[in-house]
């Protein structure tokens, strides 16, 4: 544990006064004005970065979708035109260098024509919009075909397709594509989940099981606390019967998984205690708690997200760095998750105190990133954090949180 995380050097919340927000959670106007500074100063080192980035990486995760993705949020945040003019020249860099391979969001073309799409409508181009839309769902014939070999995880299968198509209904704030294309992906991952829990004999412990790359992964990235979060969500009209009888039991299975610490495994039968990120462990698989709460309407769901921010708290401040996918930020992102959920203020305030380890970018002698300006590994992805924070209860982990 040492060797990956700083040792939090923060007092934690005492029901004192706290210097960032008023006891209705209200932000203080100082700590807003240094979020804006820090978030204004990143920018210009992100902009100056971009120049030596890889031009022909399209994807959201660590390409020019994920830096359009960021000036998208910049523009709601901040109401700036030239914010989403931004937004709109990175898509366009993005559209012209596809995967024409992968089919997610935040790692194939799904993701650059979603945020195109979000993008274009926003700025009034309509044919492109719709461009980009009848691109995205040209994919959807191949992604519900049992056998396409698709894996049914985040980053690179079913789900990731999935969350291109929750976006776009939520970019527009309506059904623009129809829940019938979302049910049927849905259909897909429930078959795919019951025929391998079976084909591996897990039937009796989880009747939904998935893999990638032969391994039963924990983590929302590649495994199954991203899928059980998906398919819990109402707007993917997955049936009462199956909630109860599939994913239910499936859930409470992986609840079993849970160290006597609070963080879960990389893998199913990975007894290390080792990884407290987004991608793997407790930061990551509280929105599956969180949204088995929220369903299932069982304390126990909520008792294991409040031990995974624990975790988080106590273990979060990682040397990997102060991105999303296995960084401060991104298990920052869990406090605020608890926070809209609980309004308890205890967890605005760590969320607050991870911010403040965010602004000294640079200076805890952290590990740089491969891709050191990307949105889910690094610069981008911290500045979209403290916008989010601007906001706290409009903060959702981006390109993944419903």
């Amino acid at each position: 544990m040492e060797e990956r995380c700083f040792q939090n050097p923060y007092p934690d919340y005492n029901h004192q006064a706290s210097p960032a927000f008023s006891s209705t959670g209200q932000l203080t106007s100082d700590f807003v004005h240094l979020l804006n500074g820090k978030i204004k100063e990143l920018l210009q080192h992100l902009e100056v970065g971009l120049k030596s980035v890889d031009a022909g990486d399209c994807t959201a995760y660590t390409g020019w979708a994920g830096i359009a993705l960021l000036y998208l949020r910049l523009s709601d945040v901040y109401g700036e035109p030239t914010l989403l003019q931004k937004a709109q020249d990175y898509v366009t860099r993005s559209l012209r260098c596809l995967t024409r391979r992968d089919v997610t969001f935040l790692c194939g073309d799904a993701g650059p024509y979603a945020v195109g799409a979000a993008v274009f409508q926003k700025m009034g181009y309509t044919k492109e919009a719709e461009d980009c839309i009848r691109s995205l769902l040209q994919m959807h014939a191949s992604v519900v075909r049992v056998d396409s070999r698709l894996p049914d995880e985040l980053l690179y299968g079913r789900m990731g397709y999935l969350y291109a198509l929750l976006f776009i209904n939520k970019q527009y704030g309506m059904e623009k594509i129809p829940s019938s294309y979302i049910q049927q992906v849905c259909n897909t991952v429930l078959d795919s989940g019951e025929r391998l829990s079976v084909h591996r004999n897990f039937t009796a412990q989880s009747p939904l099981m998935y893999e990638w790359y032969r391994e039963y992964y924990v983590g929302p990235a590649h495994g199954l606390a991203g899928i059980y979060y998906y398919l819990m969500q109402p707007e993917c009209g997955v049936s009462s019967e199956k909630l109860q009888s599939l994913i239910r039991p499936s859930v409470n299975y992986f609840s079993h998984l849970k160290f006597t610490s609070g963080n879960y495994p990389a893998c199913v039968g990975d007894h290390r205690d080792l990884l407290v990120h987004w991608c793997h462990g407790a930061p990551g698989v509280i929105y599956m708690l969180i949204q088995a709460f929220k369903v299932f309407r069982e304390d126990k769901y909520l008792a294991d997200a409040l031990h995974c921010a624990e975790v988080a708290w106590h273990r979060g401040l990682l040397k990997k760095g102060y991105g999303l996918c296995h960084g401060t930020a991104g298990n920052a992102y869990s406090f605020l998750a608890l926070y809209n959920l609980t309004r308890d203020v205890k967890y605005l305030y760590r969320a607050c105190k991870f911010a403040e380890w965010c602004m000294d970018y640079g200076e805890h002698g952290c590990r740089t990133p491969d891709t050191p300006f990307s949105l889910f590994e690094g610069m981008a992805g911290t500045i979209y954090f403290l916008a989010d924070l601007l906001e706290p209860a409009k903060a959702k982990f981006p390109a993944f949180e419903i």
